[in-house]
């Protein structure tokens, strides 16, 4: 069998746990920073089909951001032409899982697709043959919402078997890496707009803690020129972040479900950033784990209570999913249905518009 996959860094954690059990080449996709150096080991050749949406103070037009999906759509189309691929597997809601449907639509390649975000998923689902949720309430919710036909619960969240097999470094290797005996992380993420920035920093500079900032979705310079403390340090745009969040004494993140799996699996005294969601299956997860989703003015209350998460039915489950999703991809040519289709593909498209 020969297998394609296109992933960002929280969806490539994702494959990495079911790529090892199966028997499979596999091409891989990525998109942005960092996917390509977890998949090296298990890809037989790697393409890069864009960059992830970065968040500047400066805007781009969306003609301008059409022109770059449209490109990326056809490197991912040549990427994959040639290759006798049998499944495309995709996860996640951003840029990677839009254009790698897309290509395969084009090229009449089959695809699986791993769905956690629920509320706000990609529109090219409806144009999945099989598409995986968590739960069964989330089934029976995206198939009313959204008219999809096609789904399977696998029982939980295969990134957080990854977690539990990841290897971290020393504790106090990292303290000396940043020179920081005690430090939160603050994860700046997908649930962050660049008009917030303002009012986190300064939040966190009232704080007087050390703080290491990932900027991880925005520019690293456009951060640094916000902040005033020194007690802020702004890392490199992509870090390992497992480490970190393993040696620090907690997180604050404005993320959504690949962080919230993290944190839970690794039991991370965590705060989630509320966002501009109204609904979200990360913000689902983190109630259950016990990690506080509130408005950064509220960001000094929490810390004052955080606790750890209660995250092992994380791992329990995400093994479970593993060896459900494996299942499924092996016994793919009796699973596939027909997609949802244009209908659902509206339906979709009409409850993102909510978050834009």
């Amino acid at each position: 069998m020969k297998i394609a996959i296109a992933a960002e860094i929280a969806p490539a954690k994702t494959f990495i746990p079911i790529l090892e059990k199966l028997d499979a080449e596999v091409i891989g996709l990525t998109h942005g920073d960092g996917a390509s150096e977890l998949l090296e080991e298990f890809c037989s050749s790697i393409y890069s089909i864009g960059q992830g949406r970065g968040k500047e103070a400066q805007k781009r037009s969306n003609f301008k951001i059409a022109w770059l999906v449209l490109k990326d759509i056809f490197k991912a189309v040549g990427s994959l032409r040639g290759h006798d691929i049998d499944l495309l597997l995709t996860c996640g809601n951003a840029g990677d899982v839009r254009k790698g449907i897309a290509a395969a639509k084009i090229l009449g390649i089959p695809n699986l697709h791993i769905e956690q975000d629920i509320y706000n998923p990609i529109e090219m689902i409806a144009y999945s043959n099989l598409v995986t949720v968590p739960s069964k309430q989330y089934k029976n919710l995206v198939e009313e919402r959204y008219g999809l036909v096609n789904v399977r619960v696998i029982g939980g969240y295969p990134q957080a078997s990854y977690i539990k097999k990841t290897a971290l470094h020393n504790v106090e290797q990292i303290k000396n890496m940043y020179n920081a005996d005690d430090f939160l992380l603050m994860v700046l993420g997908g649930d962050v707009k660049s008009e917030d920035l303002p009012e986190i920093i300064k939040t966190l500079e009232n704080l007087h803690e050390n703080i290491l900032i990932a900027p991880y979705r925005f520019d690293k310079d456009h951060v640094l020129n916000l902040v005033k403390s020194p007690q802020l340090k702004v890392l490199d745009g992509f870090v390992d972040l497992l480490p970190i969040m393993n040696a620090s004494s907690g997180m604050i993140y404005g993320a959504g479900m690949g962080l919230t799996i993290e944190a839970g699996a690794m039991e991370i005294p965590s705060i989630k950033l509320a966002g501009f969601h109204s609904q979200h299956a990360s913000m689902d997860l983190a109630y259950k784990l016990g990690i506080p989703v509130v408005v950064v003015e509220d960001i000094p209350d929490a810390l004052e209570n955080l606790k750890k998460p209660r995250g092992q039915w994380l791992i329990d489950s995400g093994e479970k999913a593993v060896s459900n999703v494996v299942e499924l991809i092996n016994n793919f040519d009796n699973e596939k249905s027909r997609s949802s289709g244009f209908s659902s593909m509206r339906k979709i498209w009409k409850e993102r518009s909510k978050f834009r």
